[in-house]
């Protein structure tokens, strides 16, 4: 008897289920640009998962994301954050230090209530201005 696939509704999921639908979508748009992906059971110096590049071996330390995140704690740990914006948006991954500097510098989360309170920072939506910024972040797909 064949097998019935059924597609999901993403927002039907729990937030456990969410992030292990991520991993395997960001995994396969990884896989296009000849990285592999190891899964981690638990956050690795606030690693949810090892993105490692075939030929290059570059090792990259990623953190999963549902939306553009900065947070304090991500300091000084060499961190990449990866998102998609949106349910079917485009993927972003971007190195925590170097896009935190930008956005500091450019007066957009410095000062505010939730970053004096080292809480972390998100942007449920992305302003016009955040997508410039993150443009060269992006992981190009069709």
């Amino acid at each position: 008897m064949p097998i019935e696939f059924k597609q999901i509704v993403y927002k039907t999921l729990n937030s456990r289920q969410q992030e292990t639908y991520n991993f395997q979508k960001v995994s396969a748009v990884l896989a296009d640009f000849g990285y592999l992906t190891i899964r981690l059971s638990d956050d690795w110096n606030g690693a949810d998962f090892i993105a490692q590049h075939f030929k290059t071996k570059l090792f990259l330390k990623v953190q999963l994301k549902s939306r553009l995140t900065f947070d304090k704690k991500y300091h000084d740990k060499d961190l990449y954050i990866c998102f998609r914006d949106g349910d079917h948006g485009l993927w972003y991954m971007y190195n925590h230090a170097d896009l935190l500097e930008q956005v500091l510098s450019k007066g957009l989360i410095g000062g505010t209530k939730t970053w004096e309170l080292d809480k972390p920072y998100h942007y449920p939506t992305l302003s016009d201005d955040m997508k410039k910024l993150l443009w060269p972040y992006r992981i190009p797909t069709d």
